[in-house]
């Protein structure tokens, strides 16, 4: 799998973390963002992120600002994007299980890297269930669509 890996400013530390797991898992990464602490808009990274996940060129992507909930607006502007926030191990998997989301956005202000990389082993791993779920992520599909 390729996942793309972006951050802001706020989220360079966690955004490596968030790339070594995925490597560590053995997917290829390919990381957006500053290098040090410039400071930097998140929409524009989650853009990065979030087209690349809807053209094909990223299986999957994981996003890093202060709350996480900034790149989940942005990213979620992009057609085909399920962007969703996870401060935990639970709120992870379950956006995995539940709502098939394609792009993890994290909370780099409240965690460790440590954390981090238990939430994206969990979230790379963790299968969409279909089912009952795959009926409301059409529904996504349909209201995205203008329907």
């Amino acid at each position: 799998m390729k996942v793309s890996v972006g951050s802001d400013h706020r989220g360079v530390s966690q955004r490596r973390a968030a790339a070594t797991a995925a490597e560590d898992l053995g997917h290829s990464v390919i990381q957006t963002g500053p290098t040090g602490d410039e400071s930097c808009d998140y929409p524009d990274i989650a853009a990065v992120v979030a087209r690349s996940v809807a053209d094909g060129n990223a299986d999957r992507g994981v996003l890093v600002c202060g709350t996480g909930i900034g790149m989940s607006i942005a990213a979620n502007k992009v057609p085909g994007i399920r962007a969703a926030v996870a401060w935990d191990l639970d709120s992870a998997q379950l956006s995995r299980r539940h709502n098939d989301a394609n792009v993890l956005c994290l909370p780099g202000n409240s965690l460790t890297d440590e954390e981090i990389d238990a939430i994206v082993h969990v979230w790379l791993t963790t299968s969409f269930e279909g089912g009952r779920h795959k009926t409301r992520v059409e529904k996504i599909h349909k209201i995205e669509a203008g329907n």
